[in-house]
């Protein structure tokens, strides 16, 4: 499976990865990005959380969630587990002493390596003191995905809950296109989920405004509303700000969060014109080069706020009131995004980040959202 995914970054799932046209389309400076903003009040802290819905029990999580889909992953990430698992589990002490215990994970990640790690992870701890979501991901690659599109939910999900060592998930997540005449089934199999007390709330991930409306409609026969659409959402790809999803899920209560929060490196000041990420996508990428003038910006206001250039893009998520997802998998990318916390980019200062923001673009097989 981790095959399936590597593949679909190649042909452009990603807005950022893949194969796309050299130069970024920028968001329309019409566009009013303030319009998005939590009250300037609000700051993101260890303490302060944000509510998953759901039917019998809700979930309080951190503005932060740790991204596992690097853990166990040869394919794209080229895990070296020898290597980095003793990294991960001393990065995940520094988190859960942070009150970053949040990770999403996928049935995909690794092909399942990814699950497994998280149950190491979470050996000696109190259930009530983690969080974590999984992801079922719709794709031809098992049979059930395709003729049971009802009973696949709760068997894939009873698969998941055995790799990660639990009785339950926090948030089970179903990822990928659905023709819209399968959403009605997919939302009975997971509304049997809940039920049957395999997860305590569900969610979208990549799901158009029309099709997340849709699916919440059909959760709501059930009782059970709808807690989450993730989708890919940063400096460089704000689409779902831009194009109404953003502000689509705060009207209904659903929590959006963004993956590729840092545009898988590209803003952690790491690459830049002359260094450009590695080519694990194998084609063509969005240019280093003509995202230079993004992270002079971002690099001038961490310098002046004494944080890291990932602390300032990912507080600009959370600013626009996104959860940011953001892969961590080594002690040092665990205090690098922790500075994202304690502090809150100004309305000026977001300004000067839009200025210099793209757009994005959404997919049909893919990135709907």
């Amino acid at each position: 499976m981790q095959h399936v995914l590597q593949a679909g970054l190649s042909l452009g799932m990603s807005a950022t990865s893949g194969l796309h046209s050299k130069k970024p389309p920028p968001v329309d400076p019409s566009f009013d990005g303030l319009s998005s903003l939590l009250p300037m009040s609000f700051v993101p802290t260890a303490e302060t959380k944000i509510t998953l819905r759901g039917k019998h029990h809700n979930v309080s999580v951190p503005y932060l969630c740790w991204g596992a889909w690097s853990w166990g992953d040869k394919a794209t990430w080229h895990w070296d587990d020898a290597r980095e698992r003793p990294a991960l589990k001393e990065a995940w002490q520094i988190a859960v002493q942070n009150g970053m215990n949040f990770i999403d994970t996928a049935q995909a990640y690794g092909s399942g390596e990814s699950e497994r790690i998280c149950a190491e992870l979470f050996k000696g701890m109190p259930r009530d003191s983690y969080v974590i979501q999984t992801k079922w991901y719709v794709v031809p690659d098992n049979m059930t995905n395709l003729l049971h599109p009802t009973e696949a939910p709760v068997k894939m999900l009873r698969k998941s809950l055995e790799r990660c060592g639990l009785e339950y998930m926090d948030c089970y997540l179903v990822h990928g296109h659905i023709h819209a005449s399968s959403i009605s089934q997919v939302a009975k199999g997971l509304a049997e989920c809940v039920d049957q007390g395999l997860t305590k709330t569900v969610g979208v991930a990549n799901y158009s405004t029309e099709d997340m409306i849709k699916m919440a409609d059909e959760l709501a026969k059930y009782g059970i509303p709808l807690a989450t659409n993730q989708c890919e959402f940063s400096i460089l790809r704000r689409h779902p700000e831009t194009h109404g999803l953003l502000q689509a899920c705060k009207d209904r209560g659903i929590v959006f969060q963004s993956y590729s929060s840092l545009a898988q490196g590209r803003l952690t000041g790491k690459y830049n014109a002359s260094h450009e990420p590695p080519k694990t996508y194998r084609f063509s990428s969005y240019p280093m080069q003509e995202i230079e003038p993004t992270l002079e910006v971002l690099a001038s206001i961490a310098k002046r706020r004494g944080v890291t250039v990932p602390g300032v893009a990912l507080n600009y998520n959370v600013s626009k009131g996104v959860l940011p997802v953001a892969g961590v998998r080594n002690p040092e990318q665990a205090k690098s995004t922790s500075t994202a916390w304690g502090w809150r980019l100004s309305e000026e200062e977001i300004r000067q980040i839009d200025a210099v923001s793209f757009d994005g673009k959404s997919t049909v097989l893919w990135q709907q959202g």
